[in-house]
């Protein structure tokens, strides 16, 4: 059975759906002011990890939400600096993080809803009518803000003391600290040059808390089992979602909280003044494949703070070299056979993997039994201890482990779309071996190098030449 850590209760506890073997989590997605940087997707990731973990080892049927949160302070402003409509400005943004998503192998959810859709709107604004009705809220200079007084376990997420809030005090903005605890705006009021919405509570737009319990509810339904985010949502945002929700449906929100930790780059916060805030096609540039940062980015526990170095991803590069390089050894087994020892290796191996995802997503543990793997059937195969049978089951097992990490699938799918056509790849080589037979190694030199600048590395053994992306 999972254990998940619940952030809400402070304790790690066992985890089932509330009914019908679905699983129902929702997961704060992007703001799409911009394209989504790294430290965004080590969220993602970890959260992908999670409903991967649910689907492939748990058996449940997922039902997840990630929202594309395409009207706040952020979006409108990108849109007005840009000359563009809010939704041609916030499109632009969805499409780069879909195309993100795509190569770093994150599972398409079953509902991805925009803020702005009609749906949600209306939504919107039953549940602020909602509110009003259960005596929560109240209006000021056309906006609406939820009353947190009226809320008695409003803090219980992020510890907020009741005592330290500032009564009758009010914010507007979308994002504060703890220090700053105060009613928060449900919906704002219209403003000159803002784009403007009424589903029945006053022209304006919804505030960026409101937006969340609205989708959630409206395609999940209460109680969530799981809500997900990035620890940095826990203030304001979640916390104000569970006013917001429970407030107005008298029940409890979700089940389970779940939040990732931050990423750090080379021991610093991620800062645009500091120059070190990296997107996935940055890290291509510099020569970088997305399934080392998903490698990466997984490696380490998502509730420890993550270290992004330059070493780090090249130490993911030869990880992943190691199980792909591998699974390719053990496709190439034809002695048959098989072996009560090497059969016990990896029946081990998968029992440790299984047991350290439902230790609330050890992936650290669950990485170094795949490895354990690697190395015991390489040592049987190096012994010429194992066969086929062997190989067949260490390659079964080595697909049920990727099914949740989703990294090996992800880099074999890479090697498959080479950035050099394989024909090309093929003719280069073969120009190479007649240029080694004219013994004009200058040339052959030259191929290889060029075939190495442009992605494409040439090994030499006594069955021939073989090539893999660097």
């Amino acid at each position: 059975m999972l254990h998940l850590y619940n952030t809400l209760s402070r304790q790690t506890e066992p985890f089932t759906p509330l009914r019908d073997n679905q699983v129902r989590m929702y997961a704060c997605g992007p703001t799409v002011y911009a394209r989504a940087h790294i430290g965004n997707f080590r969220t993602f990731i970890c959260i992908d990890v999670l409903r991967r973990t649910l689907k492939y080892l748990g058996g449940y049927q997922m039902r997840q939400a990630v929202n594309y949160t395409d009207v706040d302070d952020k979006t409108i402003g990108g849109a007005e600096r840009a000359g563009m409509p809010l939704r041609e400005y916030t499109e632009q943004w969805i499409q780069a993080f879909r195309e993100d998503n795509d190569a770093l192998g994150i599972e398409t959810p079953e509902e991805t809803p925009r803020a702005t859709d009609e749906a949600n709107m209306t939504a919107m604004g039953d549940l602020v009518r909602q509110l009003e009705q259960n005596g929560h809220t109240y209006r000021s200079e056309g906006s609406v803000y939820f009353r947190i007084a009226s809320f008695e376990s409003y803090g219980r997420l992020a510890r907020v003391v009741q005592d330290g809030i500032q009564a009758g005090a009010r914010v507007d903005v979308d994002e504060y600290s703890k220090e700053d605890a105060r009613d928060f705006v449900l919906w704002k009021a219209a403003k000159p040059g803002e784009p403007t919405w009424d589903p029945g509570v006053g022209p304006g737009r919804p505030g960026w808390h409101l937006e969340c319990s609205a989708m959630a509810l409206r395609l999940l339904g209460a109680p969530l089992d799981i809500h997900a985010g990035g620890i940095d949502l826990i203030f304001p945002h979640h916390e104000n979602e569970i006013a917001q929700s429970e407030g107005a449906t008298g029940g409890p929100f979700a089940r389970f909280w779940v939040h990732v930790e931050h990423l750090f780059v080379e021991g610093e916060k991620m800062s645009k003044s500091v120059g070190n805030v990296y997107t996935l096609p940055e890290l291509i540039e510099k020569g970088y494949r997305p399934s080392a940062l998903r490698y990466l980015l997984l490696s380490s526990h998502y509730r420890k703070q993550l270290n992004f170095t330059w070493a780090g991803m090249e130490q993911a590069e030869e990880s992943l070299r190691r199980l792909a390089d591998f699974s390719a050894r053990l496709g190439a087994v034809t002695v048959a056979g098989r072996h009560e020892g090497v059969q016990a290796s990896i029946a081990t191996a998968r029992t440790r993997f299984a047991e350290a995802m439902q230790d609330d997503l050890n992936t650290a543990a669950a990485l170094a039994a795949v490895f354990d793997l690697v190395r015991d059937v390489n040592s049987a195969l190096d012994a010429r201890e194992a066969g086929s049978e062997d190989a067949v089951a260490a390659q079964e097992a080595l697909v049920a482990c990727d099914q949740v990490l989703g990294v090996l699938a992800l880099r074999q799918a890479e090697d498959a779309t080479p950035p050099v056509p394989v024909d090309e790849i093929e003719r280069l080589i073969g120009e190479r071996q007649a240029a080694r037979r004219q013994r004009d190694f200058a040339e052959a030199d030259r191929i290889r190098v060029e075939l190495q600048d442009r992605g494409i590395l040439l090994e030499d053994g006594p069955s021939g030449t073989r090539w893999k992306r660097r």
